[in-house]
């Protein structure tokens, strides 16, 4: 028989048609999927876990099994490192943790338990992995019972409709990373961020309304859609910003958003930026903030500038070196209180930062651990909305996740 027609392996062949049914699949079928292809590997039992809004918890899909902590267990160390983890157990079997990844968004990780895993078999659990992170990714845009299996309280209406405009925690390729978190996860007001990728741009926005109701939610979600509006019909930073400032003018007069858009040239490292009355961005290069480097006169908030100036909004460049990062963050990260009643302040929340990221710390991971800090010292309960976003430029060096 000719190669080309030889049948392929039984096991990478029912993976093939999980293929076909995980298109069809409803999202509550994936369990039952997932068991199926357990058996067809060869496999004791396959649990898919996805971790919580907060990224405190990894939840089962299957019913009847515990939830996993994320800094404490074997399957929390894949979620962290976005590695393979191999954990022994009592019976003498074997349970593989690995990650669940869209691009460069965590989802959750996968638990494959058998008496043995050998390099085919962990190819065979790397590609199931593969598939249904695409599968979760592709249904959960439209799945109530995946939304509910990721919450852990009530969410309140104005968290409710900002997170319905949000993009992934996390995004990149082989030149540049955004990535985000946002707190409180279920009480969040006028807080928001947007990051998205195009062939030769990142582009990356934080927002922050005045008040924390329903009416600075309306507030930011107007802002997050004047903003994607503008750049998907090709506008550049001053045509969102004018945008927003119409749009908010005319439909919510009373309110008003502060912010920072900008633009990341992939190739070049030109970072460019407009600052509608928010904290400006901070440039970390070498270790260290370089303090005031990305600091320019302040602009008004979007939705004011009939009240204080009708010229165009101003857009500032700087010209990044490889390997710096940019930090964003409103101003609610900042003004926290530590366990001793102390404000967060600035200057611990940059050290925080770099000290993880010397250690060697994923960007995502850095983020989780310093909101859990914050949240921690809070009681869970913040005064304001906290959101940072820290934007990465390594040309050349890619820095998404490889295989587990």
């Amino acid at each position: 028989m000719a190669s080309g027609s030889a049948l392929p392996d039984p096991g990478e062949r029912w993976l093939d048609e999980l293929l076909v049914e995980a298109h069809a699949a409803a999202p509550m079928d994936l369990p039952e999927l997932v068991d199926r292809c357990a058996t067809a590997l060869g496999l004791d039992r396959t649990v898919v876990y996805l971790v919580d809004i907060q990224q405190r918890e990894l939840i089962p899909l299957t019913a009847g099994m515990p939830h996993l902590d994320v800094d404490s267990t074997a399957g929390g160390a894949a979620y962290r490192a976005l590695d393979l983890r191999i954990e022994d157990s009592d019976d003498g079997a074997l349970t593989a943790w690995l990650p669940l990844i869209d691009g460069a968004e965590r989802l959750g990780v996968l638990g494959v338990r058998a008496s043995d895993f050998n390099a085919a078999r962990l190819r065979r659990c790397r590609m199931l992995a593969s598939v249904l992170a695409m599968t979760i990714t592709s249904k959960r845009a439209y799945s109530d019972s995946l939304a509910r299996r990721a919450r852990t309280e009530r969410m309140m209406l104005p968290a409710e409709m900002l997170r319905a405009f949000l993009p992934p925690r996390t995004i990149g390729n082989a030149r540049a990373l955004s990535t985000a978190v946002l707190e409180p996860a279920y009480e969040i007001g006028g807080d928001a961020f947007d990051h998205s990728l195009t062939r030769s741009t990142l582009h990356v926005d934080i927002f922050d309304s005045m008040g924390h109701d329903l009416a600075a939610g309306l507030t930011t979600a107007v802002a997050l859609a004047g903003c994607r509006s503008t750049r998907r019909n090709g506008g550049d930073l001053p045509e969102m910003a004018d945008t927003i400032d119409k749009a908010l003018a005319r439909w919510l007069p009373e309110q008003f958003c502060t912010g920072v858009l900008t633009q990341l040239d992939l190739a070049s490292g030109l970072f460019r930026w407009c600052n509608c009355g928010h904290p400006p961005p901070l440039l970390i290069r070498g270790g260290r903030v370089l303090k005031g480097e990305l600091e320019r006169p302040a602009q008004p908030p979007m939705g004011s500038p009939n009240r204080f100036h009708d010229s165009p909004r101003t857009v500032h460049e700087a010209q990044l070196e490889p390997a710096d990062r940019v930090l964003l963050y409103t101003d609610g990260v900042v003004e926290s209180r530590m366990n001793d009643q102390s404000e967060f302040g600035l200057d611990r929340f940059t050290s925080s930062i770099i000290r993880a990221t010397a250690a060697g710390e994923l960007a995502p991971e850095a983020l989780r651990r310093l909101i859990h800090s914050i949240l921690d010292a809070n009681d869970d309960r913040l005064r304001d909305d906290a959101t940072m976003l820290l934007v990465g430029w390594r040309p050349g060096v890619d820095w998404r996740p490889g295989p587990a």
